[in-house]
């Protein structure tokens, strides 16, 4: 029987798929910090909500993403977890100009959906609407993709 300590410490160990999704991340966040010059973020890494549906042909996920644009996101699939992170960035705010209210998160965005099973070889497509990422998983080999 293990102690409390053992327990602990053996809660502590990561899945190496864990390291490689956390070791992208942090890759990702030191990327950002060099290129962020123009950019006016609010230094925080924010989490967009998100809607994950099955269908027969495989997973339909939606991912609310007001204000970013196509180019700042990533997408990327690991065995059953989908990773997307990116960037909301302020364009319109010119040098010397300062706010009086600021609500939206302008920073570095994750969102880590895991799966029931595999979604690695899945074929994908993605696109916007309306202020959502729409972004369809078709099961590999799934010849019923439309």
């Amino acid at each position: 029987m293990k102690n409390e300590r053992e327990e602990f410490y053996s809660s502590l160990i990561l899945h190496p798929s864990s390291l490689k999704v956390m070791a992208k991340s942090i890759n990702r966040y030191f990327q950002f910090l060099g290129s962020s010059k123009e950019v006016r973020t609010s230094g925080r890494l924010w989490y967009p909500a998100a809607d994950v549906y099955q269908t027969p042909e495989g997973w339909l996920v939606k991912v609310e993403l007001a204000g970013v644009s196509a180019e700042d996101i990533e997408i990327d699939i690991q065995g059953n977890v989908l990773y997307i992170a990116g960037c909301r960035r302020d364009r319109s705010c010119a040098a010397g100009v300062s706010y009086h209210q600021m609500e939206i998160t302008y920073s570095r965005f994750e969102k880590v959906l895991k799966f029931p099973a595999s979604i690695e070889g899945a074929s994908i497509e993605h696109n916007f609407d309306n202020g959502l990422l729409i972004i369809n998983l078709w099961k590999a080999g799934d010849e019923a993709k439309p």
